[in-house]
C-alpha cells in the first residue's frame, strides 16, 4: 500500500545526533530537512544553539534555519505556516521533508495542529510583562490563577514566558487560554507522518553536551554572546534565553568565572535534555525508538513505512 505524503519527524534531546540522522536520512531518501527547534530559527548564535554549520549540511537542503533576527518573538502558529510552506516547497521538488527538533510544542502543533488562540496586542503583552516585574513569579501565578486555573496549575513560578503568554490571552480575549486550548486543532501537517525518537543512553548523552558546550565556547559562541549583548535587547525575548547565554552573559560582566560559566551551561543543558526525555516518553508515539547507532535495518524499516 502506497502511503499518501509521507513525511519523517524526528525528535531528540539536544545533542542526540538528530542532525546527523536527518542528514544520513536525506541521502538515503531524497530528502530536505526542516527545523523545528524554536532556538534554531534565530540568525543569531548559531554556535550556541548548535545550528548546523554550511559544511555539515554536506549539500542537502535544510530548511527554516536562522530565518528571524533575535529581536522577533517567534510563536507555534508561525513556526507551523513557515513549515507548511516549506513542505509544499520540498514536496514540489520531489523531495521527502524530514522535520527535526527538540521542541515539543513545535512537534506537537505539526502532529495535530494548534489550537485557534489570537494573537495577543503588543500593548496587552507589554502590560503584562509589567506586571509579571511588579508582582514577581509567584503572584502574577496567583494572578493567573483567579481566570485560568488549569495552566497556572501547569506552570511554574518561573516560566514567565508562559505566564505572560497565558494572562495576556485572558486580557485580549475575555477568555482563559485553557478554554482556547480545548477548541479544534487545525494547520497539522498534511500526510502520514513517520515519526522516529532518538533516545540514547543518559551517560552517554550527557558527555556528549558536555563535550559540545567545551567545543562551542572553543568555537566561538562566547563572541556571538557580546555581539547579542551589544544590541541590548529585550531580555524576555525567546533567544535571549537559550541554553548557555546567562552563563556567557554572567562571565562577559565579570560576574562568575570561564569555569563557573561552563559548569552552570552544562548543567542546565543537561537538565534540559532531562526533560526533553522525559516529554518524548510521554507525548511523543514514536515509530521508531533509537538508542544508539543506526543499522541497515533501521533504514529497512523506515523505507517500509513511506512507501
Amino acid at each position: 500500500m502506497t502511503v499518501a505524503h509521507p513525511y519523517i519527524m524526528i525528535a531528540g534531546p539536544t545533542a542526540s545526533g538528530k542532525s546527523q540522522l536527518a542528514i544520513d536520512l536525506a541521502k538515503q531518501c531524497g530528502g530536505a530537512v526542516i527545523n523545528a527547534d524554536s532556538m534554531q530559527l534565530y540568525a543569531d548564535l548559531s554556535i550556541l544553539t548548535a545550528r548546523p554549520q554550511p559544511h555539515e549540511m554536506q549539500d542537502i537542503p535544510h530548511h527554516l534555519f536562522g530565518v528571524f533576527d533575535a529581536a522577533h518573538r517567534a510563536s507555534v502558529a508561525e513556526w507551523l505556516d513557515h513549515a507548511a510552506t516549506a513542505i509544499a516547497s520540498v514536496r514540489a521538488s520531489g523531495q521527502l521533508p524530514i522535520i527535526i527538533g527538540g521542541t515539543g510544542m513545535y512537534l506537537q502543533a505539526g502532529l495535530r495542529g494548534i489550537a485557534p488562540v489570537p494573537d495577543v496586542p503588543p500593548a496587552t503583552h507589554q502590560q503584562c510583562v509589567d506586571m509579571y516585574k511588579r508582582l514577581g513569579g509567584a503572584k502574577f501565578r496567583d494572578a493567573l490563577a483567579a481566570d485560568d486555573p488549569a495552566i497556572a496549575a501547569r506552570l511554574a513560578d518561573g516560566d514567565s514566558q508562559r505566564l505572560i503568554r497565558a494572562m495576556g490571552v485572558v486580557l485580549a480575549t475575555g477568555r482563559p487560554l485553557s478554554w482556547w486550548q480545548q477548541q479544534p486543532h487545525k494547520g497539522a501537517i498534511s500526510g502520514t507522518a513517520v515519526t522516529i525518537a532518538m533516545m540514547p543512553p543518559r551517560s552517554m548523552l550527557y558527555d556528549r553536551i558536555n563535550q559540545r558546550f567545551d567545543d562551542m565556547f572553543a568555537g566561538g559562541a562566547i563572541d556571538e554572546v557580546r555581539s547579542l549583548m551589544a544590541r541590548q535587547l529585550d531580555p524576555g525575548l525567546p533567544l535571549m534565553k537559550a541554553l548557555g547565554m546567562a552563563p556567557l552573559m554572567a562571565f562577559l560582566r565579570d560576574e562568575i568565572t570561564e569555569d563557573d560559566a561552563k559548569f552552570i551551561a552544562k548543567r542546565d543543558s543537561r537538565r534540559y535534555a532531562k526533560r526533553q526525555l522525559t516529554w518524548i516518553r510521554n507525548n511523543f508515539n514514536a515509530q521508531i525508538i533509537l538508542e544508539k547507532k543506526y543499522s541497515e535495518s533501521f533504514y529497512e524499516k523506515i523505507f517500509s513505512l513511506i512507501r
